[in-house]
Order: structure tokens, then sequence, then C-alpha cells
């Protein structure tokens, strides 16, 4: 799961400045029961109305079978609050070396 090779790696961007936050289409709840089943102790953004979903462009297209879900991206937003790198469901490889990939993506960004 994407989250939890971020989760793991939590101390990591903490040390290089970076905040971890998720966010799902699921009700606040929800959001909770899934933190506390993983361990995240990142801020869970619910979104159940799908506007940040719909503007990141991680909500599906209405037609997709699997709508209720919003699709894997990740984003490292600079300090300026500019995106600075999107990783797609398609270029995640393996979730649990995508930590790495983002940690890399912040150094090389200093």
């Amino acid at each position: 799961m994407q989250g939890q090779g971020l989760r793991d790696r939590a101390s990591e961007f903490s040390d290089l400045g970076a905040v971890i936050v998720g966010a799902s289409f699921d009700s606040v709840e929800e959001q909770k029961k899934f933190a506390d089943e993983h361990d995240f102790l990142f801020p869970l953004i619910s979104d159940p109305e799908r506007k940040i979903g719909e503007l990141y462009g991680a909500a599906r297209p209405a037609d997709d079978p699997a709508v209720a879900f919003p699709l894997r991206i990740s984003f490292l937003i600079s300090p300026e609050g500019l995106i600075a790198a999107i990783w797609n469901q398609d270029s995640i490889t393996d979730f649990q070396t995508h930590g790495d990939e983002v940690l890399s993506a912040i150094r090389s960004q200093s």
C-alpha cells in the first residue's frame, strides 16, 4: 500500500522538513479507522464530496467501475505551494519503495 511505504520512512521525511498528508473519499470516521489499523500518524484528509480529488485529478470518470475509489497519486508540493513532482498509479511500480522515490525527489529539490 502506498501509504505504508511513506509511513515507514516518516522520520526521514520529517528530518527533511517534509510533511506527509493523505487523502481519500472516505468519511472522517472511516479515515480514523484506516489510520488506526495501519499506524498512520500523518494527517488524512476526508474528501467525501470529491472536491479535492477533482482538483488534483484523482477522481475517476463516472463510468469507471471503480469510481468510488480515487486514483493512487502522490504529489510533491514545494514550500511555495507549487507541485514539484507527480507520481500516478502507473508510475508507482512498488508501493513499498515509493517512499524512497519521494525522498530522493525531495533531496534533489534542496
